[in-house]
């Protein structure tokens, strides 16, 4: 993650869980809340309703390389807070991928690109 940061103090997610806005769809709800730095910070959180620590884990990787693999499209300077629903317990790379971006578009926070188009 080379323009993010990572979120880790518990006082940190409490602001943004607080002052910041959120959406969810199935698998995921995200808040944010602007910063006053020029980068992101991103924080992962994941119960232990979900399941057993492996698959609380895995679902992190998953989440914070769909992140990372996208994280040129998102604006800078905001602080970013995934959960994890527990109906997002076996879902796939390509499903965490597309429900972060999902959500992303929701709170209007990815930049604006040209449309290819094909012919």
């Amino acid at each position: 993650m080379k323009f993010s940061e990572s979120l880790k103090k518990n006082r940190d997610f409490q602001v943004v869980y607080k002052k910041g806005k959120s959406y969810a769809n199935r698998y995921l709800v995200m808040y944010i809340l602007k910063n006053e730095s020029e980068k992101n910070r991103i924080g992962i959180s994941v119960s232990k309703k979900v399941g057993n620590s492996v698959i609380r884990h895995h679902l992190t990787r998953l989440i914070r390389e769909s992140y990372r693999l996208q994280e040129d499209m998102f604006h800078s300077g905001l602080d970013i807070v995934v959960v994890a629903r527990t109906s997002a317990k076996g879902i796939t790379y390509w499903e965490t991928e597309s429900a972060l971006m999902h959500l992303a578009g929701l709170h209007k926070i990815l930049k604006k690109e040209k449309k290819m188009e094909l012919f």
